[in-house]
């Protein structure tokens, strides 16, 4: 299970690497829960990062407006991430989220054929009224996305487990899988919670809060300490 660490700065960032983090997945709180952060931090977060170390961006809890997205999705592979992350805030249904996922999915590929899209859903779609989670891997599938991915819309301190329990986690894990995709499991995920993800299978966890000094993803700030902890807690499983 690789551990995707989510910095706002090129400061946090470096924290994250030095803490052992797979993937440092850029994004900006201030704008929801997949926050957009700007190009330019990308960019430079890229220039820090080890190149063999994978760079994720978020395009934010996005509307559904494909083209918007779309064009999002094209400065993120310009801007050096490796990771495109969708947020499906805005697609009520499936069909909505297949039509900005496959033009995602074409956009980023025509700028970098290696570089890999994300499907997010929300745990608690019914509290914004976006797509159903459990609708987000054959999304991911059908519009030729390479993981899906649940994490939580409103960050109120409610976690994952709040709204999907263990065997509603291991049905969205094994569908995922069945399809030939890679998941990823996110939502104020708590350090004690990292052995439930484990066992579940999912293959990426999505950490900001529990990184931050004081548990605070809004109002801390990821610490090297912390995401060693993480990491040391995941090796050891």
């Amino acid at each position: 299970m690789l551990l995707l660490i989510s910095p706002i700065n090129t400061e946090e960032a470096l924290e994250a690497i030095e803490g052992g983090a797979d993937i440092i997945d850029v994004k900006n709180p201030k704008e929801g829960s997949l926050g957009a952060n700007f190009p330019w931090v990308i960019k430079n977060i890229r220039k820090i990062t080890p190149k063999e170390l994978h760079v994720s961006a978020t395009l934010g809890d996005v509307p559904y407006k494909p083209g918007t997205v779309s064009l999002a999705a094209a400065g993120a592979v310009i801007s050096g991430a490796d990771y495109i992350k969708v947020g499906l805030y805005g697609t009520k249904n499936y069909n909505e989220a297949l039509d900005v996922m496959e033009n995602v999915v074409k956009s980023v590929k025509e700028f970098d054929e290696h570089a890999l899209v994300v499907a997010s859903g929300y745990a608690d779609a019914h509290r914004i009224g976006a797509v159903d989670p459990m609708e987000i891997p054959k999304i991911a599938a059908d519009s030729g996305a390479d993981l899906a991915m649940v994490d939580t819309a409103v960050k109120d301190g409610k976690t994952l487990f709040d709204f999907m329990d263990k065997d509603k986690l291991l049905e969205f894990n094994d569908k995922i899988h069945e399809y030939g995709l890679k998941s990823a499991l996110a939502g104020s995920v708590k350090k004690e919670q990292l052995r439930l993800l484990y066992e579940i299978g999912c293959d990426v966890v999505g950490i900001r809060g529990a990184a931050c000094t004081g548990g605070d993803r809004n109002n801390g700030s990821i610490h090297h300490s912390a995401v060693l902890e993480l990491k040391n807690l995941i090796e050891n499983f």
